[in-house]
């Protein structure tokens, strides 16, 4: 994607590199969020964070990410952001999203859910960002993996279609009922003119 090999390796993120600091950065998370809410409000936080992170996982694959436009830098926005993924989306470390990218929109998302709630939107963007950490898992394993499993295989094929069928549908990836809820659900294997 570019000339410079230093800044190529920054777009690149292994499935090691990934497993391991956010299984460091989630527990972080919610060590700082400790004692800011009580158990059950604490519960309901995460619970709002991952569902809010659906939603904003929805959004982003259908609207920045897919954005159609003749101006040449929002175009290469675009393809650094997306583009490149549809290109090649069976490469294995282009498949999960690099910590350059990832780190500070979780910082602008942390500092949202503190404005909104205080101390106790740690909890809130704990949910976020497990919803993340899942959805980046669950997209590489559909691309990575055989998923043979009656619900994995059925994710499997949502995200398959979007890829080799019809970019215009079947955005979610984590909570696929965003797109019937939306009407973006592939519900025909005719292509779409």
């Amino acid at each position: 994607m570019f000339k410079s090999a230093r800044l190529e390796k920054l777009t690149l993120m292994s499935t090691r590199t990934f497993v391991v600091s956010w299984a460091l950065l989630l527990p972080a998370i919610a060590w700082v969020g400790w004692g800011s809410a009580d158990g059950m409000q604490g519960l309901g936080l995460v619970m709002a964070g991952l569902l809010v992170w659906t939603l904003f996982e929805y959004a982003m694959h259908r609207y920045p990410f897919h954005l159609e436009t003749r101006h040449p830098v929002l175009q290469r926005m675009v393809f650094l952001m997306h583009g490149n993924h549809h290109d090649s989306p069976n490469d294995p470390m282009r498949n999960l999203m690099p910590l350059l990218v990832s780190l500070p929109i979780s910082a602008v998302m942390w500092g949202i859910s503190l404005a909104l709630l205080g101390p106790s939107g740690t909890w809130l963007f704990l949910g976020w960002m497990t919803g993340y950490v899942a959805y980046d898992l669950l997209h590489y394993a559909c691309h990575q993996w055989p998923m043979t499993g009656r619900i994995t295989a059925a994710l499997k094929r949502h995200h398959m279609l979007h890829h080799h069928f019809d970019e215009t549908g079947n955005y979610a990836i984590t909570a696929i009922f965003w797109d019937r809820v939306f009407g973006s659900k592939i519900t025909s294997l005719k292509r779409q003119a």
